[in-house]
């Protein structure tokens, strides 16, 4: 069994339009713009990342705007829903807030003892917030979100699956238990990491399968301390039968992938070396920062892609 990964580093979906995306995160989320840069394999497409102060893993929401993307179809493969984790007492101000900025699908829940609030990103994304214990998490505050009541990071995800089994196999050897079961939902949680640390997996046998696009989650990446910590689990997927990828530069982490048996691409991601490691703290996601070999093309790309508020 795998002992090295932390709970959740990044969740990475895919918009329609850059504006929209970076307005419904930073405004009506409250969260920080903490990177701006481009895709790496699609350079006139921005990479844009949202969460604390600093981009705490566990707390980081990125997309790749392609702009006019058709939207996605929700069936099972993916990760129907990314929870996002608020003080307790606090979904009264979100649900105001939400309908106040025109948000759809808002709905109460209740699962396994916590209340949730249900909601859809503006392409569609299957988003909650759920109430939690701050654990040592401070929510973003600069863009007018009081502290009480803002995002403090990742809660965790809830998958869409045919079959979780499999996939439920898979979390336990990587380090998570199996908690309970409520309906057609069970629970994994993961000790001694970050906060963002649950995983859901729900089987809809009789779903369709999800189809790719905006609103669509790309891939969800699990925390590792570090380089050496990502090699052994490397080592560990591929001795099991898994193909991985070689490990890839992502300039503010490593990255290595692989597919999982329920369709859900996964990737494992390194805490070091951050976000601050070409800007300061103060000036987080306000400059274009380019991958260095994007670097010479600069005036071109800064042409292509369309101007961001601040």
């Amino acid at each position: 069994m795998i002992t090295d990964i932390k709970g959740l580093h990044h969740v990475t979906s895919m918009a329609a339009d850059a504006n929209t995306n970076n307005d419904f995160f930073t405004q009506t989320l409250g969260m920080r713009r903490v990177k701006k840069t481009v895709n790496f394999d699609a350079p006139e497409v921005y990479h844009l990342y949202y969460g604390d102060e600093v981009g705490t893993p566990g707390s980081v929401m990125t997309y790749f705007p392609f702009g006019r993307m058709p939207s996605g179809r929700r069936g099972v493969g993916e990760v129907g829903v990314t929870e996002f984790a608020v003080p307790k007492g606090s979904l009264g101000f979100w649900r105001e807030h939400l309908a106040a900025q025109g948000v759809t699908g808002i709905a109460d829940g209740k699962d396994f003892g916590e209340a949730r609030l249900n909601f859809a990103g503006p392409d569609g994304d299957g988003f909650a917030l759920v109430e939690t214990e701050e654990r040592g998490r401070a929510a973003w505050t600069g863009n007018g979100i009081g502290s009480d009541v803002g995002v403090l990071g990742f809660n965790g995800a809830r998958f869409s699956l045919r079959n979780a089994d499999a996939t439920g196999e898979l979390l336990e050897f990587m380090g998570y238990q199996k908690s309970e079961t409520d309906g057609n939902v069970t629970r994994y949680l993961i000790e001694g990491g970050n906060a963002a640390d649950t995983i859901d997996l729900e089987e809809l046998p009789d779903a369709p399968a999800a189809g790719g696009g905006a609103g669509s989650v790309h891939h969800i990446a699990f925390a590792v301390e570090d380089r050496a910590a990502q090699l052994r689990v490397r080592q560990a997927l591929m001795d099991t039968g898994y193909q991985v990828t070689p490990v890839i530069d992502r300039d503010y982490f490593w990255a290595i992938y692989f597919r999982t048996p329920g369709g859900v691409l996964f990737e494992i991601a390194t805490n070091e070396p951050g976000f601050n490691r070409d800007e300061d703290t103060a000036h987080l996601g306000e400059a274009l920062k380019l991958p260095s070999r994007y670097e010479p093309h600069r005036t071109q790309i800064e042409q292509i892609l369309p101007k961001l508020a601040a």
